[in-house]
């Protein structure tokens, strides 16, 4: 299963759901505002990077740009990915769990 979160961690409690609920092994892509709390520095890391121990963690990289950021400032464990990879992620795991 693919989880995808797009709220801010700043704003929406989303992203910790998510947390909560995914099945160990499962897919999260981060986009939209929820990239902020793939970079480092942000009071969100040390969560998300526990998390990509877990769970194959992905942003999506032109909302890291779109947003001032650039790959070099993602966590380690996570993988950056365009839209076609975001594309290739949902032909490939199928079910799609949308957080909002």
């Amino acid at each position: 299963m693919l989880h995808t979160v797009n709220k801010s961690p700043f704003e929406r409690n989303a992203l910790d759901a998510c947390l909560a609920r995914a099945v160990k092994g499962s897919a999260i892509l981060l986009y939209e505002d929820a990239v902020y709390a793939a970079t480092k520095g942000a009071s969100t890391a040390q969560r998300v990077g526990q998390a990509a121990k877990d769970h194959k963690v992905y942003v999506l990289g032109p909302d890291l740009l779109a947003r001032g950021f650039n790959e070099g400032q993602v966590l380690d464990g996570i993988t950056v990915v365009d839209y076609d990879g975001f594309v290739d992620l949902v032909a490939e795991l199928g079910t799609v769990n949308a957080w909002l």
